[in-house]
């Protein structure tokens, strides 16, 4: 077996949180894993007695993280690994959502996460080793109407990974983001959030769009076990990817979307390229 490791990982109550704390502690490793509930504190705690460390924490809660980060790491050790799990989707159009709708978006997908990495950089930074492992989407790539804000917020994770990577690359810490496709969670069950619809020049596309979501809850072809499995190959990779897309559908929406920009790219060159100074 691997070296063991301590791993954070945000929203462990469960789908992939779950999933992902359960094949680490298989594996021999420690988790602290952060759950919203005292509730649900007992139940993880009873998954590894010992090694299974929950966290009550609301990664929304900014200034609660740093806190609570260097309390757990006081119980567990040095974290070797964060895993931003914690996250919702948001499903509407954009016309019918709030402002309101668009800032809880981000505070869970976005502001939560980075403050969880504010929180363990330090540390990682004095050790001059760690893996950042960020699960965004593979809608932080592709795009869905019914999803903008979603799609948004992991747009905006993607981004703020591969950046991050570089900064900190030189302190042989690795960031990478996690680009699942559809698994088998609740994420578009009761975890969803859905603005009511107001407006009927959207229900050609949104009705199909949220029933056809509905009817797949249950059914997705993403095995969470497996995706736990790969977690677990990727923080072991002495050079890991910027980018893991996760699943077959994840891997050919994306090489879709990549030949229409070439495409479209091709279509469009001589407009992009006719802004320069001339002389």
């Amino acid at each position: 077996m691997s070296t063991s490791k301590t791993f954070l990982i945000t929203g462990v109550s469960s789908g992939l949180g779950r999933a992902f704390a359960q094949g680490a502690l298989d594996a021999g490793h420690s988790v602290i894993g952060t759950v919203r509930r005292a509730d649900d504190s007992a139940a993880f705690a009873a998954l590894a007695a010992g090694r299974a460390h929950p966290l009550v924490l609301d990664v929304t809660n900014y200034d609660a993280i740093p806190a609570a980060v260097a309390k757990a790491e006081r119980q567990a050790g040095p974290i070797d690994v964060l895993v931003n799990n914690a996250g919702y989707g948001h499903e509407g159009a954009l016309e019918e959502s709030s402002i309101d709708d668009l800032q809880r978006q981000f505070a869970a997908n976005v502001f939560g996460p980075v403050a969880m990495i504010k929180a363990v950089l330090p540390g990682m930074r004095q050790r001059r080793r760690g893996h950042i492992v960020n699960v965004t989407s593979m809608g932080g790539f592709i795009t869905m109407p019914g999803i903008s804000f979603y799609c948004g917020s992991k747009f905006a994770l993607e981004g703020i990974s591969e950046a991050l990577g570089k900064e900190v690359a030189g302190f042989g810490i690795h960031v990478t983001a996690i680009a699942p496709g559809q698994f088998r969670t609740d994420w578009a069950g009761r975890s969803m959030d859905r603005t009511p619809r107001s407006i009927p020049d959207y229900d050609a596309v949104m009705d199909p769009i949220r029933a056809g979501r509905q009817a797949k809850s249950g059914n997705q072809p993403g095995d969470p076990a497996k995706a736990a499995a790969a977690l677990l190959d990727l923080v072991e990779a002495d050079n890991p990817p910027v980018r893991l897309f996760l699943g077959e559908d994840a891997l050919g929406l994306v090489n879709a979307k990549l030949d229409a920009m070439r495409a479209e790219m091709g279509v469009w060159h001589a407009l992009s390229r006719s802004t320069s100074f001339s002389g």
